[in-house]
């Protein structure tokens, strides 16, 4: 007995040798192994769920859509002009479709991952690329030039380039206003607009900026740094007060640009103000707060009525890991496969610009993937995605019911 016990003793000795060195590899490997991410400590809102003004819904779950070319996929933003809707894909084209989705055309291939897209007075294409940067296209076609017109920017650090551009609205004084989503990680060298989001956003170091361009000189300046992977962009109609929406904190930002740019001036060499100050100084105020996702696209539609989509659900985890920068810099050591990724969840909401929710349509199944915004035209919803392989859209008069 004595000897059955021994060599039990020895049979667990050598079981937990062999498992020990790669258990201690994983661990140091969890624990060190570097990664390029630097989480920073942040203290998320309470997620109060899917309630009040957000409660569950299957309004979006009748969506139809328009299929798009073999291999084609991510109508991430799409935009209304002159009796057609715009949008690019993650192939590098730039699709014109009509409204009944019946014709589909290539206008352009950017070489890169389009964006956010608008038009000019003059009937110019911008296009927001996020490996490009901003683009200005003239023509379609075989007689479309592009034109390059912001890959970096001298202010405050000279020669600083453009890693993410994001979303690209022209105001109506025709000044051109852009979203770099992170100085930390760039679309193009990750090859991955979502990883390079998925990477900034759980690191939450806040470098995104907001830029605006003089349309005739070209000349840039950064309005506004500190932001947390800002991203979608509207106007009010007198273009004093832009809407932002910064994914990385779940809310709606309100800027007025007046004060914005007194701010601006009263850092003189300094830099450029930040989201912390501008709210100090009421440049900024949140007009839309602790938001059931992440907030992307802004579309403005004639009825007055701004679209946000929440391209996913918020994670109970990654929000009780905001506090925790040690253990989420050992989860970005995991495999791609084990992120935290929420699951799909189709979700788009209207407000108004008071930040009252006027109007919210969900599909819990997320049978459209990643809904990234929703424009509104022609008694139209189209339904924007970061992934899917179609254009999703539904009839739409207004809301169905107050909220």
């Amino acid at each position: 007995m004595t000897s059955l016990r021994a060599r039990n003793h020895s049979g667990r000795i050598h079981w937990l040798a062999s498992w020990g060195t790669p258990i201690v590899a994983v661990v140091a490997y969890l624990s060190f192994w570097p990664t390029g991410v630097n989480p920073v400590a942040w203290q998320a809102p309470q997620d109060v769920g899917y309630v009040g003004a957000f409660a569950p819904n299957q309004k979006l779950s009748e969506l139809k859509q328009v299929p798009l070319a073999a291999g084609q996929e991510g109508p991430e933003h799409i935009a209304a002009y002159q009796g057609a809707v715009y949008t690019g894909l993650s192939n590098g084209d730039v699709v014109k479709m009509s409204l009944d989705g019946q014709h589909q055309a290539v206008v352009i291939n950017t070489g890169g991952r389009p964006l956010g897209i608008d038009f000019d007075a003059q009937g110019r294409m911008l296009v927001a690329d996020a490996y490009k940067g901003l683009l200005r296209v003239s023509g379609q076609g075989a007689q479309a030039t592009i034109q390059p017109i912001l890959t970096q920017v001298q202010d405050p650090i000279p020669n600083d380039p453009i890693r993410y551009a994001d979303a690209v609205k022209v105001a109506p004084d025709g000044t051109i206003w852009v979203t770099d989503a992170s100085r930390r990680f760039s679309a193009k060298q990750l090859g991955s607009t979502f990883e390079a989001s998925v990477l900034d956003i759980l690191e939450h170091s806040c470098t995104g900026r907001v830029i605006a361009v003089d349309p005739n000189t070209l000349q840039s300046r950064v309005a506004l740094a500190g932001l947390c992977f800002p991203n979608g962009m509207a106007f009010s109609p007198d273009g004093k007060t832009m809407y932002l929406s910064e994914t990385g904190t779940y809310r709606i930002l309100k800027l007025d640009l007046p004060k914005l740019s007194v701010a601006q001036s009263n850092q003189g060499a300094v830099g450029v103000p930040t989201m912390e100050n501008a709210l100090a100084q009421g440049a900024a105020t949140v007009l839309i707060d602790n938001l059931p996702g992440y907030p992307d696209n802004l579309m403005r539609s004639d009825a007055g009525r701004i679209w946000v989509g929440l391209t996913k659900p918020r994670s109970h985890l990654i929000d009780k890991l905001s506090g925790k920068p040690f253990v989420r810099s050992m989860v970005l050591r995991l495999p791609r496969f084990l992120w935290p990724v929420p699951k799909a969840y189709g979700h788009v909401i209207a407000f108004d610009d008071q930040g009252k929710i006027v109007d919210d349509l969900q599909d819990p199944t997320g049978a459209y993937p990643e809904t990234t915004a929703a424009t509104e035209v022609d008694g139209k919803l189209f339904i924007q995605s970061l992934h899917a392989h179609a254009i999703g859209w539904m009839p739409y008069q207004g809301p169905s019911s107050p909220h």
